[in-house]
């Protein structure tokens, strides 16, 4: 075994910081649970110019419910870190995760690439649940 420190990601950290007790212990069993890939849905409706630069691969992007989204009431928004607003989950793929956020589990992204197509961004990420 190696005697060098690895470097941590602040973004993961972040997220498992919720992986403690109240009373401040680790909680006994956290893990990432892979669940499916998919694009950036809605990346065209968005102005990503300036964002754009600043993604990276492996970066945490956030899920945020919208049950009362007028086009689909199994919503679920895609945001930065920061709050910036990506795109949505595809359609056909945002059922069993909505249902999965309603139930108060923890569904998040990693960016795994990105790509401009003419004027679209077009952005591939792995959807994860934290479970523990």
């Amino acid at each position: 075994m190696s005697a060098s420190l690895t470097p941590t990601d602040p973004a993961i950290l972040a997220l498992l910081r919720g992986s403690f007790g109240a009373t401040g212990l680790p909680l006994p069993f956290v893990q990432e649970i892979f669940l499916l890939e998919c694009h950036v849905a809605g990346t065209s409706h968005v102005d990503l110019d300036a964002i754009e630069p600043r993604l990276q691969p492996g970066e945490l992007f956030r899920f945020l419910r919208e049950p009362e989204n007028p086009h689909d009431e199994l919503a679920i928004l895609i945001l930065t870190e920061a709050g910036e607003k990506l795109g949505y989950v595809p359609r056909a793929k945002n059922e069993v995760l909505a249902r999965l956020m309603d139930g108060g589990k923890l569904v998040f992204a990693k960016l795994e690439a990105k790509e401009w197509v003419n004027a679209w961004l077009k952005l591939d990420v792995r959807v994860y649940l934290r479970d523990y």
